[in-house]
C-alpha cells in the first residue's frame, strides 16, 4: 500500500472546461475519450476490460476502491483506460481479499486518475453533449497548452484498438469443468471445439467458453483457412473496443466472419455482434454516450420478457439497415431502442449487445452459453431448421416478466412466489 503525496490534477476537456482535483495513480499525462460507467461494483473488472482501451473511465459511483484490488477479478492482464476519474477513491479498503489500494495498483499500472471532482455534474455534460476528447494531467504548467490542443486531437477511433487489443498468436485451452485459462488446461477428446476471434476478449468469457468447449483463440485477422486449419465446430465473436467499421476490421475481420459464420453455428457478444451485423450487409454507428453499467435492461421484441444487463459500449448496429440482411431484431432496451440481440433468420447465428458472462453485472442472461453449446450440437446433429432458431429466453419457468400490481393489492400476496409459501 502506497501513500500518494497530496498534489493537484486537472480534467482538461474539449469544450474548453477544465475541472481541478486531486491526483492518484501514476503521475503524467493521458489523453483519451471520456466516458462514464454507472456500475455501483465491479471497478476492477472494470478496469481490465479490454473494451475500455482508449478511454477516460470515469465512475459514477461516487466512492470506489472500498474493497480494494484483489487477485483473482482480473478480466485481463492489464489495465485498459487511459486514466481513471472518480469523486473519491478510499486509502482504507476493507476486503479479506484485498491486496492493495486502488491508487497504489494504478501507480503500478501507469495510469493516472484524478479525484475530488464533481462526477455527478461531468456525466450530465457528458450525457448533453457526448463522449468528450480530453487530457488528464498533474503538470500544473502544461494545462493551458493542453487545453488549447484537445479539440483539435484526433479522435481514440483512428487507432485499431481491437487490433491493439488482441493476441498476437493463437492461444489454445481444453474444456474443463471450472473454466480453467491457467497454461491451458488439457485437451477434451470427446468436447465441440470453439473457434474464438479475439478483438479484445475478457477472460470470463473465455472461461465460460473452456467449462463447455475446447476453445482456440485467434488473433483478430486470422484467416479462414487459418481458422478453418483447427477443424472448429463452432465460431465466438468477442467484445472489444473502437469503431467495428474501422478500415482495418472492414478490410481483415468482416471477410473472415463473413465465410465462417456461413459454415459454423456463430454467437457474438458486444463489439461481436456489431462485427456479425456488418457482416451480413447492416451498419453500425457510435452512440452519443454509449451504454456502460451493470444494470441495463433489455426487452424481448412482441413480448414483455425483460432481463437487467451488463454493457460496455459506444457502438450499436443501425436498427434501419436489418431489413434485407437475413438477421431479424430480437431485442432491444427499452430505454432508448438499442438493438440488444440479434439472431439469422436462416443460419444458426445469433448475438447479443450485452454481456452475459456478468464480470461485473447480474446473471440473467448467462444461460446463453448454454444455449450456444444447445445449437452446436442440434447443427452438427442434423436437427436444425432454417427459420426455427433454438430458444434463447431464460432459465426461469415461467419466463420472468414485468407485473403491475393493483394500487391496493395485499403486500404480503403481491411478495409470495406462485405456488408457494413467502
Amino acid at each position: 500500500m502506497y501513500d500518494t503525496p497530496p498534489r493537484k490534477a486537472w480534467l482538461i476537456l474539449e469544450d474548453g472546461a477544465v475541472v481541478e482535483g486531486e491526483g492518484f495513480g501514476a503521475g503524467g499525462t493521458a489523453y483519451g475519450e471520456l466516458v462514464f460507467n454507472t456500475g455501483m461494483t465491479g471497478y476492477q473488472e472494470s478496469l481490465t476490460d479490454p473494451s475500455y482501451h482508449g478511454q477516460v473511465l470515469m465512475f459514477t459511483y461516487p466512492l470506489v476502491g472500498n474493497y480494494g484490488v484483489n487477485e483473482a477479478d482480473w478480466e485481463s492482464g492489464r489495465v485498459w483506460p487511459r486514466a481513471v476519474v472518480v469523486r473519491e477513491w478510499c486509502r482504507e479498503p476493507s476486503h479479506r481479499a484485498s491486496a492493495m489500494t486502488l491508487d497504489a495498483w494504478l501507480q503500478d499500472e501507469g495510469v493516472p486518475g484524478v479525484s475530488g471532482v464533481d462526477t455527478r455534474a461531468l456525466t450530465l455534460r457528458t450525457r448533453e453533449k457526448g463522449c468528450l476528447r480530453c487530457f488528464v494531467t498533474d503538470d500544473p504548467d502544461a494545462v493551458e497548452h493542453l487545453r488549447a490542443r484537445v479539440a483539435s486531437m484526433p479522435s481514440v477511433e483512428a487507432d485499431n484498438l481491437a487490433g491493439e487489443a488482441s493476441v498476437e498468436r493463437a492461444e489454445r485451452y481444453g474444456r474443463n469443468d471450472g473454466g480453467s485459462l491457467a497454461g491451458g488446461a488439457s485437451w477434451d477428446d470427446g468436447a465441440r471445439t470453439v473457434a474464438v476471434i479475439d478483438t479484445g476478449i475478457k477472460r470470463n468469457i473465455l472461461r465460460n467458453l473452456a467449462r463447455r468447449f475446447n476453445v482456440v483463440r485467434f488473433p483478430w485477422d486470422a484467416t479462414p483457412e487459418q481458422v478453418r486449419a483447427v477443424a472448429p465446430d463452432a465460431l465466438f465473436l468477442a467484445n472489444g473496443p473502437g469503431d467495428p467499421a474501422h478500415p482495418q476490421i472492414l478490410e481483415r475481420t468482416v471477410p473472415t466472419i463473413g465465410v465462417l459464420s456461413r459454415e459454423l453455428p456463430t454467437f457474438g457478444i458486444c463489439y461481436g455482434n456489431q462485427l456479425i451485423a456488418l457482416a451480413c450487409g447492416a451498419s453500425t454507428h457510435k452512440m452519443k454516450f454509449g451504454h456502460r453499467g451493470a444494470n441495463i435492461p433489455v426487452r424481448t421484441e412482441g413480448a414483455h420478457d425483460v432481463r437487467i444487463t451488463s454493457q460496455n459500449h459506444g457502438f450499436a448496429v443501425d436498427a434501419d439497415s436489418v431489413a434485407g440482411t437475413g438477421l431479424r431484431i430480437r431485442e432491444r432496451c427499452p430505454n432508448d431502442g438499442t438493438v440488444e440481440a440479434l439472431e439469422h433468420t436462416v443460419l444458426p447465428v445469433f448475438t447479443t449487445q450485452y454481456h452475459p458472462e456478468a464480470a461485473p453485472g447480474p446473471w440473467d442472461s448467462g444461460h446463453l452459453f448454454d444455449a450456444f453449446l444447445r445449437l452446436v450440437e442440434e447443427v452438427h446433429a442434423g436437427r436444425f431448421e432454417a427459420g426455427r432458431f433454438p430458444d434463447l429466453t431464460g432459465q426461469h419457468d415461467p419466463p420472468v416478466r414485468l407485473v403491475r400490481s393493483a394500487p391496493h393489492a395485499d403486500p404480503a400476496a403481491r411478495a409470495a412466489p406462485p405456488g408457494g409459501d413467502a
